[in-house]
């Protein structure tokens, strides 16, 4: 039995969620914060919170004592959409995109997503691996302790089962809980761009049946959207997927109102990615079918597109997540408190909402919650102090760095 008790947190932001899933609307406002608390971790969970006036439990005679005076304390960020794995770089199109140069144009010049695939195709798994566990470890150091990481840079049966073992090795050799989701229908290959049906059929009835007899992806995502996957292609997708024993989640709305969103709501997949087009019918689906609507600003910000309809979405009750979409082409970034800071600047999220849908409703995005995103008794310890005056300064004081404590499954973390 090993114990560690954070004592004296001047701050503490539980998102205590009281056994639900996600939290919504108004809901997304309560973090549950304590003011000068103490935290007991037991064998790499939650055992006990509370305030200053509350007793806690007998500590064992070994057990580790921090004192949190002056820090502020969050569960750890989750990252529920992110493409990590991957090489080369493409910050040459970056700078065609500031000489005004759109995405779609970029791509038709042998850019965007097929660039990266070209240069993953070519990597080895090792040095695949060895590119996303740096990092991987430097999204921890920034207060990331749960990661999905999708394939989707392979297209072709050996890259993007390349892809998918390289995440689940890392999986199992990172401090970072590391979630998988096969992307094979990121985009067309260009060995499949006069033959689009029959790649929908490949990812059918080769790719997907090997991935879930081997267990390589939790998740199936697809793209659907203008110019890439149809509704109709993505609904033979993920229905093959969900019959395999995968969860669905959609790529959707980004450039487009191409229903991507409305076939996640039929579908009832875990989560609607993206949404910058949705519209209200879309909205009101999602809401019903309990679909968690992950934005990411920093794809919006990044390539200067419109937002999502953050406000539109909470005020409706849609449960809202935010992620990174960490990727080279969309996103060269994985900074969770920056994702905050371009959410309430940009999206009219307040701070708690941009903190909720970085934990808990984040967890829930990839059926989680039940574990990560809250500080809760029975949870697993995911914790990180920030050397702040209080939570809101996170989002406030950005391009920076606060971390001061990492504890992942009970465990301090050394950096």
């Amino acid at each position: 039995m090993h114990q560690l008790m954070l004592k004296n947190i001047a701050q503490l932001v539980t998102v205590r969620s009281n056994g639900a899933r996600v939290k919504t609307a108004a809901g997304m406002r309560d973090l549950g914060v304590i003011e000068n608390a103490s935290v007991l971790i037991e064998d790499g969970v939650f055992l006990w919170i509370g305030g200053p006036n509350d007793k806690h439990p007998a500590l064992s005679e070994d057990a580790t004592v921090v004192d949190a005076s002056e820090k502020i304390a969050l569960p750890g960020f989750v990252d529920s959409h992110t493409h990590l794995v991957f090489a080369g770089s493409r910050e040459d199109e970056f700078a065609m995109r500031a000489e005004g140069k759109t995405y779609q144009q970029i791509a038709e010049q042998g850019g965007g997503i097929l660039s990266t695939v070209r240069a993953t195709r070519q990597a080895s798994k090792h040095d695949l691996k060895r590119l996303a566990r740096v990092r991987l470890d430097a999204m921890l150091q920034h207060g990331t302790t749960t990661v999905e990481i999708k394939s989707g840079y392979g297209l072709d049966e050996e890259s993007e089962i390349k892809m998918l073992e390289c995440i689940q090795e890392l999986a199992k050799e990172q401090y970072t809980t590391v979630v998988a989701t096969f992307l094979g229908a990121h985009a067309f290959p260009p060995e499949f761009r006069n033959s689009r049906e029959a790649y929908v059929d490949l990812l059918r009835d080769r790719m997907l049946p090997y991935i879930g007899k081997r267990g390589l992806a939790q998740f199936c995502d697809v793209f659907c959207d203008a110019g890439y996957f149809s509704v109709e292609q993505s609904r033979r997708i993920l229905e093959k997927a969900r019959e395999l024993g995968l969860g669905i989640k959609v790529h959707a709305d980004e450039l487009a109102p191409s229903g991507g969103s409305a076939l996640a709501a039929e579908l009832r997949a875990v989560s609607a990615d993206h949404l910058e087009h949705i519209d209200e019918a879309s909205i009101a689906l999602l809401k019903n079918a309990g679909v968690v609507a992950t934005l990411l600003p920093g794809v919006s910000f990044f390539l200067n597109h419109s937002y999502a309809p953050a406000r539109q979405l909470i005020d409706a009750g849609v449960p809202v997540a935010i992620a990174s979409d960490f990727n080279p082409g969309s996103c060269m970034s994985f900074s969770m408190p920056l994702m905050m800071t371009i959410a309430c600047t940009h999206m009219g999220m307040t701070p708690e909402e941009a903190i909720t849908a970085s934990t808990l409703n984040a967890a829930a995005a990839l059926n989680l919650s039940q574990v990560y995103g809250s500080i809760e008794t029975g949870k697993k310890a995911d914790i990180v102090l920030y050397d702040v005056p209080n939570y809101r300064y996170l989002a406030y004081h950005f391009g920076t760095n606060h971390v001061s404590l990492i504890v992942k499954h009970g465990t301090i973390l050394e950096f």
